[in-house]
């Protein structure tokens, strides 16, 4: 089975995920989700949340096999002003 890892990256620096996790190609997208929301969860606990993050997958040979940004993780909802 293939190994991935799971990069955090914003506009100035990369987090690298120096063990990455060994799963079917097809789980990518689902465990970089899964990754995402959990760095974000963190985020809303200490009252802050930055959306300028992503994840980058790569494989075991350095090749971005999916790219996921943090917007793309979550739907936003907003309350509408109550008159």
């Amino acid at each position: 089975m293939p190994r991935y890892f799971m990069h955090l990256v914003d506009s100035t620096d990369v987090l690298r995920d120096p063990d990455g996790v060994v799963i079917p190609a097809e789980l990518v997208e689902r465990v970089a989700l899964r990754a995402a929301r959990d760095c974000m969860a963190g985020d809303v606990k200490h009252g802050r949340l930055d959306l300028r993050y992503r994840i980058d997958v790569h494989d075991e040979n350095g090749k971005v096999v999916h790219r996921l940004a943090f917007p793309d993780a979550v739907e936003v909802l907003f309350l509408e002003a109550v008159n």
